[in-house]
């Protein structure tokens, strides 16, 4: 078994040596590291040109955008199974080795764990990670998981790893909105892949330390505006839309509208926090999360009526 580890990296090279660092100390080494860069990002592509301690491969691409980068790095790839991990992660020295080992698992299409956010303390950790509720409501949790491996419906972007063949032939979904990271692309894939019938595994042994580090091409995760609201949601609309049955399908937009939850309030959920006073409730927020909903519906739409 090949094991290809793909890094789409932009403008953060002090956080790039970390993660390669750490993937050069795996127990089991790496058969290839795919780092996707930016022509236009010297200082990273200069990083690459000085790193002889491991099998690198570098992809450039030129669309800016974590899907396109990511897309773009396993079609690269040549080993039997694609790690993916972010430049501000750092695997554990046994992440390889404990990959390698679900995969020996004909059963298993994909895997991954904890992605050990700085800062974020357990606090007795979490059981339900990766699931996606009966009326669509998704459950993270990847930084929290504790507990015995589990079968999962999501695998977080920072720490999940699939075999090629089938990664290949659902791919990054390119109609996914957003500046830089084009948030929940790793939603869109896991249930792809889970509607296709592969099995993905959550093991909270299989760690990374994170250090989320700022978004220099967009989609900032602490300073969101009303457009990255707009399209987040529009992709975990999209998401849930392709993957849920109908039934599941009717209780998701029936729910997404009427509560919903913090990063995505519904009516309900936007008065009670208006109410207390937390920041999902402002109308602004409320008005973001209705027009991605109404664009994640129409992306749907016309991909079914193409279909």
């Amino acid at each position: 078994m090949e094991i290809s580890v793909v890094v789409p990296s932009y403008g953060r090279p002090e956080a790039l040596a970390l993660c390669l660092a750490a993937l050069e100390s795996q127990s089991r080494p790496a058969d290839e590291v795919v780092v996707v860069t930016r022509r236009d990002d010297a200082r990273t592509r200069e990083l690459l040109a000085g790193y002889p301690g491991l099998p690198l491969a570098e992809r450039v691409v030129e669309v800016p955008g974590q899907v396109q980068a990511l897309d773009a790095g396993v079609r690269a790839a040549r080993g039997d199974v694609v790690a993916i991990t972010d430049d501000d992660a750092a695997p554990r020295p046994r992440w390889l080795e404990q990959l390698e080992r679900w995969f020996s698992d004909p059963t298993v299409i994909g895997a991954g764990g904890r992605d050990a956010v700085a800062g974020v303390a357990l606090n007795g950790g979490e059981r339900v990670v990766g699931r996606v509720r009966w009326c669509g409501k998704v459950v993270g949790n990847h930084h929290l998981g504790v507990g015995e491996p589990r079968d999962v419906d999501v695998l977080k972007g920072a720490n999940m790893a699939f075999r090629r063949e089938p990664l290949l032939a659902t791919g990054f979904d390119l109609r996914l909105k957003g500046a830089g990271a084009q948030v929940h692309n790793d939603l869109k894939l896991s249930l792809a892949l889970r509607r296709a019938g592969g099995r993905l595994v959550y093991d909270p042994g299989l760690l990374v330390d994170h250090m989320p580090a700022p978004r220099p091409q967009g989609d900032d995760r602490r300073h969101a505006d009303p457009r990255q609201q707009v399209d987040a949601v529009h992709n975990e609309t999209l998401a849930l839309l392709e993957y849920l049955p109908p039934a599941r399908r009717t209780a998701f937009v029936a729910w997404a509208l009427a509560v919903g939850r913090d990063q995505g309030p519904g009516l309900a959920h936007a008065a009670w926090t208006a109410i207390r006073r937390h920041r999902g409730g402002s109308l602004a927020h409320l008005r973001a999360t209705l027009r991605g909903r109404l664009e994640g519906w129409r992306t749907y739409r016309r991909s079914a009526v193409v279909a």
